[in-house]
């Protein structure tokens, strides 16, 4: 019996392994628009185009669902759900009250625990400023993402945190879309030094503000550049 329940629970852990496998998979090549919003496919077309078994994306897929990136057609296969810019906007609402909560809460931890924090964020952003002197987009959007990330992740709130990446995945795209029509990204930068210092002393009211400055400055000019691009659905 015990030979039998080791078995059972190492076949349980390969497929765990493998649905999450496919499940980040997926979510990349949708964040990435491998496959676009409005792509529409069977599991079987899309699992081929993973490399991966059915199976396990089956499982990925219905996980996706309940994030808000793809739809479950009945007898028509997989959607990529499409965002139009209302969409976008609440997704913004909600990015901005979540990330002004996370910053409240990270300057209102202990000082030891705020300063490995504040070093993480310090060298993300860093690694923002180097990008955009090299002229490397997408390295400083991969530095901005990991900012923010870093922010909610170390403020002790898990339930905050999972919440955070779903909505973060379905702003990835918009983000992307605009990301070569934003003017002054070093603003940006410069944002996050405010608000690491507000976290550095400990002042959450501050810190809050900083945060919530700071994303309702990003939603400003993303939405006008959205609708300027014309796109109904993304």
């Amino acid at each position: 019996m015990d030979e039998l329940a080791r078995r059972s629970d190492l076949d349980g852990g390969r497929r765990g392994s493998l649905v999450d496998e496919a499940y980040a998979a997926l979510k990349r090549a949708i964040r990435n628009t491998v496959f676009p919003p409005g792509y529409q496919g069977s599991e079987q077309e899309i699992a081929v185009r993973l490399g991966m078994s059915r199976t396990p994306v089956h499982e990925a897929i219905i996980r996706l669902q309940e994030d808000g990136l793809v739809r479950v057609l009945p007898k028509r296969g997989v959607l990529i759900c499409p965002l139009a810019l209302d969409d976008v906007r609440e997704i913004y609402d909600v990015i901005i009250a979540m990330e002004a909560m996370a910053a409240e809460l990270l300057a209102a931890l202990p000082e030891v625990t705020r300063s490995a924090v504040v070093g993480a964020l310090a060298d993300a952003t860093a690694a923002m400023d180097e990008s955009l002197a090299r002229d490397d987009l997408d390295g400083w959007a991969a530095a901005d993402d990991r900012f923010h990330q870093l922010l909610v992740e170390r403020c002790g709130n898990g339930r905050l945190r999972r919440i955070f990446q779903t909505v973060t995945d379905q702003a990835h795209r918009a983000r992307m879309l605009t990301l070569r029509l934003r003017n002054r990204l070093d603003h940006s930068a410069d944002a996050h030094r405010d608000l690491i210092a507000a976290i550095a002393l400990g002042d959450p009211a501050q810190a809050q503000l900083k945060a919530r400055a700071h994303r309702i400055a990003a939603r400003d000019e993303i939405l006008p550049l959205l609708g300027k691009i014309g796109l109904r659905h993304m």
